[in-house]
């Protein structure tokens, strides 16, 4: 089966992107390609699959996004800016509400951050900080700066779902070790995250944070958009960055400008950054085997690239 994708990233974060509105397959067959296409191994490679989907009464389109294990995420902050993007050029709209798996999020197109750099602010929320939420089996009302009892780590964390899962700790310096060994405990699936969970290790900066990420389904990931997003509202909950307050969060793949409103006034976290489109091309892919041919590029964006890389050099 032919596809026809849109290499993009946002802060990083890389995918394919397919208009799939008016492609029907079934989940395993969109989990095959998924796996498929996200090898890095591959012919594309990325961090997962994201999927511009048809809309409904509510919503004018939607998003899935699949891991590169195959597995579906409930959101990617990250994808959702590149995906709203293409949704925004295909409708011609500046602004909406996008279908999720499990629930919506607000988009609408924003000032460019950089100079040439195509940007998007995405409101999602509101953070659930309770455990059943999170999938994490404990015996608390919710998990904010502590020890969690049966977790590989002595550290203290806060969990919450925006709404895929995350569990935070804030580090003097990133591990990446440290962080990866405790991802790896958690992506087996244990009985205290049965679900799996997404671990991030946050350190303080002047103007914001420094967010490094263990992303379920993919590994270790140069940037996480639920997880910078995660993190600016458990900066919140534990009093280290005032709610409210815009500030700029950093990861391996760049930054985006972040504020989250406290639980009383909706708990909602607002992020805005990139949306690049690297280049547009076209693939055979076997829904059933994922089997795949050498992919044709058709259009190379080198001025969006360039303009991306002038922001991650900086």
């Amino acid at each position: 089966m032919r596809f026809a994708f849109i290499k993009c990233h946002g802060s990083g974060n890389d995918f394919p992107l397919i208009d799939a509105r008016a492609i029907s397959l079934d989940d395993a067959q969109w989990a095959t390609v998924a796996r498929a296409l996200a090898d890095r191994e591959g012919p594309v490679g990325g961090d997962g699959l994201l999927l511009l989907t048809a809309g409904d009464d509510a919503h004018p389109f939607g998003m899935r996004m699949f891991n590169s294990d195959g597995s579906e995420a409930e959101t990617c902050l990250n994808g959702l800016r590149c995906t709203a993007r293409l949704g925004f050029e295909v409708t011609g709209l500046d602004a909406a509400q996008i279908r999720l798996k499990t629930s919506d999020a607000h988009a609408e197109r924003a000032e460019e951050i950089a100079p040439g750099v195509e940007s998007i602010t995405t409101r999602a929320g509101p953070v659930a900080t309770d455990p059943a939420s999170v999938g994490l089996k404990v015996d608390a009302e919710r998990v904010v700066d502590m020890t969690v009892e049966g977790l590989p780590s002595e550290r203290r964390f806060t969990a919450l779902a925006i709404p895929n899962p995350h569990l935070i700790a804030f580090v003097e310096a990133v591990d990446e070790a440290e962080l990866v060994a405790l991802g790896d405990w958690c992506e087996a699936g244990p009985a205290l995250v049965p679900g799996r969970i997404n671990v991030s290790f946050v350190a303080l900066r002047d103007d914001g944070l420094f967010v490094r990420t263990y992303e379920r389904g993919v590994g270790l990931t140069d940037s996480c958009g639920s997880a910078m997003a995660a993190s600016t509202f458990a900066a919140g909950l534990t009093g280290r960055v005032a709610f409210g307050r815009e500030i700029t969060v950093h990861n391996r793949g760049g930054l985006v400008r972040a504020r989250a409103d406290a639980p009383d006034a909706g708990g909602m976290v607002s992020i805005t950054g990139n949306a690049t489109f690297l280049y547009d091309a076209s693939i055979d892919v076997d829904p059933a085997t994922g089997a795949t041919s050498e992919f044709v590029q058709h259009n190379r964006r080198e001025d969006e690239a360039d303009a991306w890389d002038a922001v991650a050099r900086s």
